[in-house]
C-alpha cells in the first residue's frame, strides 16, 4: 500500500509538471514566487488590474558572451521601459519568458501574458493578429555579412543562402526579394526559433551560415565592439518597431500609447557635466537641483513658482542662460548629484554648515536667515524651553540641519528621541503628521513654519532650537567662476528691492500663500494645471496628444486666457487664425474656450500629419510646434539647411533649430524657398513649451 501511495504521488508531480511545461512555453517568472503562477486572463485594463501585475512577454535577455554592455542591448531597454509602462499603472511588472520568437503572439493570445515587448516589427499580417502601439523606434533590416565578403548589393546573393527565423518579418522581406524581376538566385535557411539573433550573427562571423539579416538597432550595437562582421546593405524600407497588445485591449492601448508618447517627448539623453561657468554659458543651461516643496518649487495653476525658482531665475536671465530645474528623488540626493554633474547648483534652502561642507562642497554667501523651530500641535502645553524635550520623540529627516542642532541639546543632557522620516518626504509633510498626531514633535525652518501657519491652526512653533541659521546655495569647489557669479549676485540683491518683493510673495503675504496651498497643482487633488483641464483632456485624447503637453502649448499662446488677441489677429487660448480655423472647419467665436482649444488641437494635429510617419513622435511634435509658430513652409526651409550643413534634418533640438536661427540672417533667407523666419522666436517657443512640459510631469509625478 505504502508503494502504491508513493507511486501516485509520483505520477501526480509528473502530470502537474507536465502541465506547467505545457502552459504557454513561459519559464518560471523572474520573481519565483509560486502565487506567480502563469494564469489566464483575456480581459483589458480594468482586468488586468485585479492580478496587481502586468505580464510581459518577451525572449531571454542577451547571452552573457554578446559583446555589448547588456544595458545597451535594444531588448534590454525595451524591458526597463516596459517595467517603466508598468509601473506607472500601479502593477508590479512580471516577465514570461518565451525561448522561440514565434512563441510570442499565441501566448498573448491564449491570455497567458499582457504585452509584447521583443524589439517586434509591425507587418500586415501581425496587424491581422495583434493590436500595436505608437512605434517604439523605425529600422531599418539589414543584411549582414563576414567582414571580408564582397556582397554589397542584391545581385551578389546569387547562390547564397540567407539564415533567418521562419516567424521573423525578415522573411517576409526576403520572399518579396526573390520574386523581383531578374533577381539572382537564393536560398532562405530557416534557422530553429530557439537559436537567438546573437547566435546567428555568430555563426555568420564563424563560417556556419553565409548570411542573415536583422534590425539595425540590433546590429549598430552588436558590431560596435567586433570587426568580423559588416552591414552588407539596406533590405527595403524603414520599418516600425512596437509593442503589441491583444486586438480588443482598447483601455491597455490606450493608456500604452499615452505612456509612449510622454516617452518619445520627455527622452533625453542624461549627461553629467563638472564644469564651471564658462562652459555652462557655452551650452546655454544652468541646470539647478531644487527640492518640490512650498519655499522652493512648485507648480500653481500651470505656472511655475517658488522662492529658490525665481531667484535662481532672475540669475539665469541676467547670464543669458536657460533654466533647468532638476528634482532629484530625495533630500539626501542633492549633494551627491551635484558632485556626480547632473546639475550645476543646489538652490534648496541648504542651511550652511561644517558638516555639509566637509562632503565636498562650497557654500555661497547667506541669502537667507531662519530660526529652526519646533512645531507641535495647536493643542500642547508645557513646551517652552529646551528641558521640556525630556521624553519626547522628534521626527526629522536625518540628511537635514537639524540633525546637528538636536544632537547638540542631547549633548547637553537632555534625554529625547529622534527619529528618522523618509528623505524623500517634505518638512511640510512631516508637519501634517504631527498635526494628525502620527508623529509627536518636528523642527521646521522658521519660513516654512511662516507658510504653513498662514492656513492652518492645527500647529503652533513652541520655541527656537539654537541660534538663527543662513540658507546658502552650494557649487563643487572646482567650480569657481559660478561660485563667484552667485555671490555677486547675492551681494547686489540681498534685501534689494526684487529680493523683498520675492520674499514677502512667498512667505509674507497670506492671501497669496492660501492661494498658492489651495490650488498647487502637485500633491493636491483640488490643484488643476489650468482652468481648463477636462476640454485639454478629451482633445489631446481625440487627437493623440499628452494633455499636459497642450496645457504648455497653451499656457505659452494665451497664458489660459481665452479672450486673447495678437497683432496678427491670432485668438483664444490657442491663439489660431479665423482663416486656419475656417479651413478646418471651425465656424464658432474662438474666444468660445471650447472652440478656441479644439482649433488649435486640430491644427496642431493637421501639423503632425505632413511630416514623415517614419520620424520619431518626439522629433514630429516638434516640428509640429515650431510649424504651429512660425509655419510649415519656414520648418522646411530649415530642415533643407539643416541637412546642407551637415545637421540632422530629422531632429529639432541641437540639429534643426540651429538652422531656424540662421533663416534670420540675410545671408540664408535669401537662399530659402519661404524667405526670412523669426528663428530665434520659433526656437524659444518650441524650448519652452518643451520645459514646461516636462517641468508639468515632474512636478504632477507622472510617470
Amino acid at each position: 500500500m505504502r508503494l502504491i501511495q508513493i507511486a501516485s504521488t509520483l505520477i501526480t508531480a509528473l502530470l502537474l509538471a507536465a502541465c506547467s511545461d505545457q502552459d504557454g512555453g513561459a519559464s518560471t517568472p523572474n520573481n519565483g514566487h509560486a502565487e506567480n503562477a502563469p494564469y489566464v486572463e483575456t480581459g483589458d485594463l480594468a482586468q488586468i488590474k485585479q492580478h496587481g501585475r502586468l505580464r510581459i512577454i518577451t525572449t531571454r535577455q542577451p547571452e552573457k558572451n554578446t559583446p555589448v554592455s547588456t544595458q545597451d542591448h535594444p531588448q534590454a531597454r525595451e524591458q526597463a521601459l516596459a517595467q517603466r509602462f508598468a509601473r506607472s499603472l500601479g502593477l508590479e511588472p512580471e516577465f514570461i519568458f518565451v525561448e522561440e520568437y514565434s512563441e510570442l503572439i499565441p501566448l498573448l493570445l491564449a491570455g497567458k501574458g499582457d504585452l509584447i515587448a521583443n524589439n517586434l516589427t509591425v507587418t500586415d499580417s501581425r496587424k491581422q493578429q495583434v493590436a500595436f502601439g505608437t512605434p517604439i523606434r523605425y529600422v531599418h533590416e539589414q543584411l549582414v555579412s563576414r567582414a571580408d565578403d564582397s556582397v554589397s548589393e542584391a545581385h551578389d546573393l546569387a547562390d547564397r543562402r540567407v539564415a533567418v527565423h521562419a516567424s521573423d518579418s525578415y522573411a517576409e522581406t526576403l520572399k518579396r526579394l526573390q520574386k523581383r524581376r531578374f533577381q539572382p538566385e537564393f536560398a532562405i535557411e530557416h534557422v530553429a526559433e530557439n537559436i537567438s539573433t546573437e547566435t546567428i550573427l555568430h555563426g555568420v562571423a564563424g563560417g556556419r551560415y553565409d548570411l542573415t539579416v536583422a534590425d539595425s538597432n540590433l546590429v549598430d550595437a552588436l558590431l560596435q565592439n567586433r570587426d568580423d562582421l559588416k552591414v552588407a546593405f539596406d533590405l527595403g524600407a524603414v520599418r516600425p518597431i512596437a509593442w503589441a497588445v491583444r486586438p480588443d485591449a482598447a483601455e491597455l492601448l490606450s493608456a500604452l500609447n499615452d505612456f509612449l508618447n510622454r516617452h518619445h517627448l520627455t527622452e533625453k539623453q542624461v549627461e553629467n557635466y563638472t564644469d564651471d561657468l564658462d562652459a555652462i554659458q557655452k551650452r546655454g543651461v544652468l541646470r539647478v537641483l531644487t527640492r518640490n516643496n512650498a519655499a522652493s518649487y512648485f507648480l500653481w495653476r500651470g505656472e511655475l513658482l517658488g522662492f529658490e525658482y525665481e531667484l535662481m531665475k532672475q540669475f539665469a536671465e541676467r547670464h543669458k542662460l536657460k533654466l533647468e530645474m532638476v528634482v532629484p528623488p530625495s533630500h539626501q540626493d542633492l549633494i551627491p548629484w551635484l558632485l556626480e554633474g547632473r546639475g550645476d547648483v543646489i538652490a534648496a534652502a541648504m542651511t550652511i554648515s561644517d558638516e555639509r561642507s566637509r562632503q565636498g562642497i562650497r557654500f555661497t554667501r547667506p541669502y537667507h536667515e531662519i530660526s529652526e523651530l519646533l512645531i507641535s500641535r495647536s493643542d500642547e502645553t508645557g513646551l517652552n524651553e529646551p528641558a521640556d524635550l525630556q521624553g519626547r520623540s522628534i521626527v526629522i529627516r536625518e540628511s537635514s540641519s537639524y540633525t546637528e542642532s538636536l544632537n547638540r541639546l542631547q549633548q547637553d543632557g537632555i534625554s529625547f528621541t529622534v527619529q528618522a522620516a523618509p528623505e524623500e518626504m517634505e518638512t511640510e509633510t512631516i508637519i501634517d503628521h504631527v498635526a494628525s498626531g502620527e508623529y509627536d514633535l518636528t523642527v521646521a525652518d522658521s519660513h516654512i513654519a511662516d507658510i504653513e501657519m498662514t492656513w492652518r491652526d492645527d500647529i503652533s512653533s513652541a520655541f527656537p532650537i539654537g541660534e538663527p541659521r543662513y540658507h546658502g546655495w552650494v557649487t563643487r569647489p572646482d567650480n569657481p567662476k559660478l561660485l563667484a557669479a552667485l555671490n555677486s549676485f547675492i551681494k547686489k540683491e540681498y534685501r534689494g528691492l526684487f529680493y523683498n518683493i520675492t520674499y514677502k510673495k512667498y512667505f509674507k503675504n497670506p492671501k497669496k500663500i492660501r492661494q498658492h496651498v489651495s490650488q498647487r497643482t502637485d500633491g493636491n487633488e483640488q490643484g488643476a494645471l489650468s482652468p481648463y483641464d477636462e476640454l485639454t483632456r478629451r482633445f489631446a485624447e481625440q487627437y493623440g496628444f499628452d494633455w499636459r503637453m497642450i496645457t504648455a502649448q497653451m499656457y505659452q499662446e494665451s497664458r489660459f486666457n481665452p479672450d486673447a488677441k495678437s497683432w496678427m489677429g491670432a485668438l483664444g487660448l490657442m491663439q489660431v487664425l479665423p482663416r486656419t480655423a475656417r479651413a478646418l472647419g471651425f465656424k464658432g467665436d474662438l474666444h468660445d474656450a471650447k472652440n478656441g482649444l479644439h482649433a488649435g488641437v486640430r491644427y496642431l494635429s493637421w501639423l503632425m500629419q505632413r511630416f514623415e510617419p517614419e520620424l520619431d513622435v518626439g522629433e514630429r511634435t516638434w516640428f509640429a510646434l515650431a510649424a504651429y509658430n512660425a509655419g510649415i513652409g519656414h520648418v522646411r526651409d530649415a530642415r533643407a539647411l539643416a541637412r546642407s550643413k551637415g545637421w540632422d534634418p530629422d531632429r529639432w533640438f541641437d540639429n534643426v533649430e540651429k538652422a531656424m536661427l540662421l533663416l534670420s540672417r540675410k545671408k540664408y533667407a535669401r537662399k530659402a524657398k519661404h524667405g526670412y523666419a523669426h528663428g530665434k522666436e520659433t526656437v524659444g517657443y518650441v524650448s519652452r513649451i518643451k520645459d514646461r512640459y516636462r517641468a508639468y510631469l515632474d512636478l504632477t509625478g507622472a510617470e
